[in-house]
């Protein structure tokens, strides 16, 4: 889809500026750029948006949505680019304009079916940017777990790449961070894989554990090493104890991915490390693996940025609800922890706020029945969905 810079007039809106709500206002863009922003009485005629939402487009830095379109049922590999094409539809009409698609970087042995293909799916993203048929702007998440003999071999080959902003240092061994309790990462290789046997995942889990103790430290000095020599932010991941919050400040670490407990979330948050945390979550009212609360973070002052992680809609949702859910914090508040935070927490200072000099990357947002609905997209002037 075209992306050319286009001119745009946006009118009757409630727009959601960075730190306020302005009610029958308008925003004016010249060359995909926001130039004017004001309220009442448009300078010239231009769309009217019926007093619906008028909002900069989300930024997603998480999500490993794009390889359930790759990968749609166990065993079935469904051609990448036409994967990417109808994955990118899908997040522009949940309203995300900016996206960081987080690549799985390990291959799993003695489990089917989750083996990462981030080679792939970086060539196939990049081939449908240069062929314009994406509606978002996309960049690329390296997703890397820690103890996986190759991942810092597969982190280098894909590091270079200039669409690359962020590397993230995963370790899902049994018994630490997000599956402290094992039966949580049964329940989730079942969901991957039904067939697995209890001995079957008893194999498995000993030697993942057997994995992180031949390969953890190494790789991790190794990850930490790649990312400080490429200028790639860092993310770390399932924060859980104090140890992890050190390690995090040691790693240099600027953004902490789901953290699993109020502690840690509230060490990170205190150093000056950008928290994120799940958008399904805070619309659920919990973590699906019993951790810490997205709203529970928030009502504390914790939370810096939403992902919509696994269910794209998430994102959009969980900013509308949040002001309503938890106490003190307005519409213009949790509009900024899917725009304008997660853009600056990965250098793109220039997207997620309507304010002049900054991408005309809006989207137009309805309410029906409590739920909100994207209307209309439009990525540097141009309306895309």
């Amino acid at each position: 889809m075209s992306t050319n810079e286009a001119d745009l007039v946006l009118t009757n809106a409630r727009l959601v500026l960075a730190d306020r709500v302005v009610d029958g206002g308008w925003v004016a863009a010249v060359g995909g750029t926001i130039v004017e922003v004001g309220a009442g009485r448009a300078p010239e005629r231009g769309q009217d948006a019926g007093g619906d939402l008028v909002m900069p487009g989300l930024v997603e830095l998480h999500t490993d949505h794009i390889e359930a379109h790759y990968v749609p049922r166990p065993k079935v590999q469904w051609h990448p680019l036409a994967a990417v094409v109808s994955y990118d539809g899908q997040m522009a009409t949940s309203g995300i304009t900016t996206i960081l698609d987080s690549l799985r970087v390990w291959r799993e042995e003695l489990v089917e079916g989750v083996d990462g293909e981030a080679a792939t799916l970086a060539e196939a993203i990049a081939t449908a940017r240069e062929a314009d048929l994406l509606r978002c702007d996309h960049f690329v998440h390296l997703r890397c777990e820690i103890p996986m003999p190759d991942v810092v071999e597969e982190a280098r080959e894909l590091i270079g790449r200039a669409d690359v902003r962020l590397l993230s240092l995963m370790d899902h061994t049994p018994g630490q961070r997000q599956f402290r309790d094992e039966q949580k990462l049964r329940d989730y290789y079942r969901g991957k894989n039904g067939s697995m046997t209890d001995q079957e995942l008893d194999t498995l889990f000993a030697r993942r554990v057997e994995l992180q103790s031949q390969y953890g430290a190494a790789n991790h000095r190794g990850l930490v090493a790649l990312a400080r020599a490429h200028g790639t932010p860092l993310a770390s991941h399932d924060d859980t104890t104090a140890e992890h919050v050190a390690e995090a400040l040691t790693d240099g670490v600027a953004i902490a991915e789901f953290p699993t407990t109020m502690e840690a979330a509230s060490a990170l948050h205190a150093a000056g490390i950008r928290v994120l945390a799940g958008a399904p979550n805070l619309v659920r009212g919990g973590s699906h693996s019993g951790n810490v609360a997205s709203r529970e973070l928030a009502a504390a002052g914790v939370l810096d940025m939403l992902s919509s992680d696994y269910v794209p809609s998430s994102l959009l949702m969980a900013a509308i609800a949040m002001p309503e859910l938890v106490g003190g914090i307005d519409l213009a508040a949790a509009v900024r922890t899917v725009t304008k935070n997660p853009a600056e927490a990965v250098g793109l200072g220039d997207r997620g706020e309507i304010a002049p000099g900054r991408r005309a990357d809006l989207i137009r947002v309805s309410i029906a029945r409590g739920v909100p609905v994207v209307r209309s997209v439009w990525r540097l002037g141009r309306r895309v969905a």
